[in-house]
């Protein structure tokens, strides 16, 4: 099974850039090419660029507040393990206070570094980070590979609270969605607006299946079709009968 998630708002299509932009890092920053380090930058780059466009740091802060006064209710019911809920609790109220020791937004220590800027502004021009533009980022790149990984664990420190926190958010959202099978008629499943309401869609299909989901969702219905995987070919509807998983997640 395949799952492809479709966030229905910005916030969640933020938090899910943001937990992919950092699963990269983790994946080239552990190797010890000069090539992989070179792509763990550029990646750093461009969750730096997600963090700036918003207040990820206030935002987080209220969901984290909301996701606990919710939480907190749950005490009163049977059905919940107290010891999975405090768990949970804990680990929101220990990131909770790792983000407000993050002083200005998040992302700050990295534009102050003159030298990560300088490289950040020349990888805007292809091949633009050759040696003999940036000799001083040459230089770095033969390095010992634990001498770069020091200055990646240096330089994503500061950014671990807002990576605890987009975790614990989007660990909650999946967790609370109830799965449906469903069946797209040639292709085609529609459902009235009134009988879902989301800020995350989760669709599992078989791999067997050669199509993918592409969904158009508002107040009014759910539209998803699947259409052919294969690149090149005119985007139609899939023309088979498709079953998959319709998992609607909330906050």
């Amino acid at each position: 099974m395949i799952c492809y998630e479709h966030p229905l708002n910005e916030r969640i299509r933020t938090l899910l850039r943001l937990e992919d932009l950092f699963k990269k890092l983790d994946f080239f920053s552990a190797k010890d090419s000069p090539l992989q380090h070179h792509a763990s930058l550029i990646t750093l780059f461009e969750v730096l660029e997600v963090t700036s466009r918003a207040d990820i740091k206030t935002d987080l802060l209220q969901e984290l507040e909301r996701q606990k006064q919710i939480l907190e209710v749950l005490r009163k019911n049977p059905d919940i393990s107290e010891t999975a809920l405090d768990n949970v609790l804990d680990n929101i109220q220990t990131t909770f206070r790792s983000m407000l020791q993050i002083s200005g937004k998040a992302g700050e220590h990295l534009r102050e570094n003159e030298w990560l800027m300088a490289i950040k502004q020349r990888t805007s021009i292809p091949g633009g980070v050759c040696e003999f533009d940036l000799p001083s980022y040459h230089y770095w790149l033969n390095l010992d590979p634990a001498l770069r990984r020091k200055d990646f664990n240096e330089w994503l420190a500061p950014l671990l609270p807002i990576r605890n926190a987009f975790g614990i958010v989007l660990y909650l959202l999946r967790n609370s969605g109830k799965t449906t099978q469903n069946v797209a008629q040639q292709g085609i499943f529609q459902q009235p607006g009134a009988d879902y309401f989301a800020h995350l869609l989760r669709i599992r299909v078989s791999e067997d299946f050669p199509c993918v989901p592409e969904v158009s969702a508002n107040k009014y219905a759910l539209n998803i079709r699947f259409i052919p995987s294969q690149s090149g070919q005119r985007v139609k509807v899939y023309e088979k009968d498709v079953t998959f998983e319709l998992t609607f997640c909330n906050l």
